[in-house]
């Protein structure tokens, strides 16, 4: 029986939308509250941004992109450092201000000259690569999390001598044992939300097993009001944040990519490479305004897609509503962050797993020929550079993982499009 696919324009029944949301934004949750709560601010207001963030997202792209904006990884290392040495977030939020600035700038940029430089930039065997390496380069965090691996600071840094504890590794295994049955046996409204089943078994077990943290729960108020804060207009702020966004954008054009081959739709040209930078522009621009760090687009949502079918951009809004009314209902909120460690690293064994298998499916549809040496440097570079714990430092701002290949694959594949031009490469004679 084939996979029930819910199409980007398809709007399901209230019933299936509160469940299909649900899941989205649960796979989501643990990552978005973890950067404010990192940064020292209000996991709330980080939540109500990402809602809102996402359904002007989805607006400006006209219902075309299912994405949902979620807090950014990029930018804490910047963020941490303004922090502590330029006088607080208020700070940030002005570097957090021009980031969105600078993508409404690239938006335009795009829609004047046209996607065409995507295919010298970033051909399909840097592509396929990059986006293979956003599942691997974060494989490492879902063993950590599912007591299969020691948890470490960065490569070769590890925290505690690793102790294997039976107890997480029944819980992970048992969430994730239940992602994998759903995923190849359910049928009818159970196939397209197997991960919400996974979550909430795991949750339960965990419960059971005395994993979950139920005082925070029973302290946590009914209703709280986020806290806003408006931002500290600092020049300083804006050029330590600078860099980030150059990362951030090889981040959001190549999940653009990859939501575009799964949903098998051409989301760079309709609704467009530059609907898309401009509706996460504006989200960011207001995020910073008021006090939440940046928002971006997120890969375990591509992973939920991948194994779900499920591409509905009204269950995307679904799923922004529900992070809205976290953010003022305490209790909920409070329940939905409790979600133990084992039971996130469980499903998203799963869901990164995924994520790199459509990175490896994009080698296979856009039939990339590895017998040509030019495809074969491309593909090898970017891969070793992403996967090997190779970085480099600029100022404020560390490139490693997904972001040092994508642009590392940028420069090379610029290089050799430059030789080509002058017909020096070998693959001529």
């Amino acid at each position: 029986m084939a996979k029930k696919i819910i199409g980007i324009h398809e709007k399901p029944s209230i019933l299936e939308s509160i469940p299909l949301s649900f899941q989205h934004l649960t796979a989501m949750f643990g990552a978005t509250i973890l950067v404010p709560i990192l940064l020292g601010v209000d996991p709330a207001i980080a939540l109500l941004m990402n809602g809102i963030g996402t359904l002007i997202y989805t607006w400006v792209t006209k219902g075309g992109i299912p994405a949902y904006l979620g807090s950014s990884f990029a930018f804490i290392a910047p963020a941490s450092l303004i922090i502590s040495s330029y006088g607080g977030f208020g700070h940030a939020q002005s570097g957090f201000i021009f980031f969105g600035l600078f993508f409404v700038a690239i938006s335009f940029v795009v829609k004047k000259w046209g996607i065409k430089w995507i295919d010298v930039v970033m051909p399909p065997a840097v592509m396929g690569a990059v986006v293979a390496i956003i599942g691997l380069e974060l494989a490492p965090v879902a063993a950590q999390q599912a007591g299969l691996a020691p948890w470490s600071t960065d490569i070769g840094s590890v925290v505690a001598p690793f102790v294997s504890d039976s107890t997480v590794i029944l819980v992970s295994m048992f969430t994730l044992g239940i992602g994998i049955i759903g995923t190849v046996l359910f049928r009818g409204f159970m196939q397209v939300i197997p991960i919400l089943f996974a979550v909430v078994a795991g949750y339960f077990l965990a419960l059971f097993m005395g994993l979950v943290d139920t005082a925070k729960i029973s302290e946590a108020a009914w209703f709280a009001l986020p806290k806003f804060q408006a931002p500290v207009y600092d020049i300083n702020a804006i050029i330590i944040i600078a860099p980030a966004c150059i990362v951030v954008l090889a981040e959001h054009i190549s999940h653009l990519i990859v939501t575009g081959k799964i949903t098998n739709t051409d989301l760079m040209e309709n609704p467009g490479l530059h609907r898309s930078l401009l509706g996460d522009g504006i989200s960011n621009v207001l995020s910073g305004m008021v006090g939440s760090p940046p928002n971006t687009t997120y890969g375990e949502n591509i992973g939920v897609m991948a194994i779900t079918g499920v591409y509905s951009v009204w269950v995307i809004r679904g799923a922004a509503l529900l992070a809205i009314a976290f953010s003022v209902v305490g209790k909920i909120s409070a329940a939905i962050s409790s979600i133990p460690t084992p039971v996130m690293g469980g499903i998203t064994m799963l869901l990164y797993g995924v994520i790199a298998v459509q990175g490896l499916r994009m080698f296979v549809e856009q039939k990339v020929d590895f017998s040509k040496s030019r495809n074969m440097v491309l593909g090898a570079i970017t891969f070793i550079i992403g996967v090997s714990g190779a970085r480099i430092t600029l100022g404020t701002v560390q490139l490693k993982g997904m972001a040092f290949a994508a642009i590392v694959g940028v420069l090379l594949s610029l290089i050799f499009w430059l030789l080509d031009k002058v017909s020096v490469m070998n693959e001529e004679a």
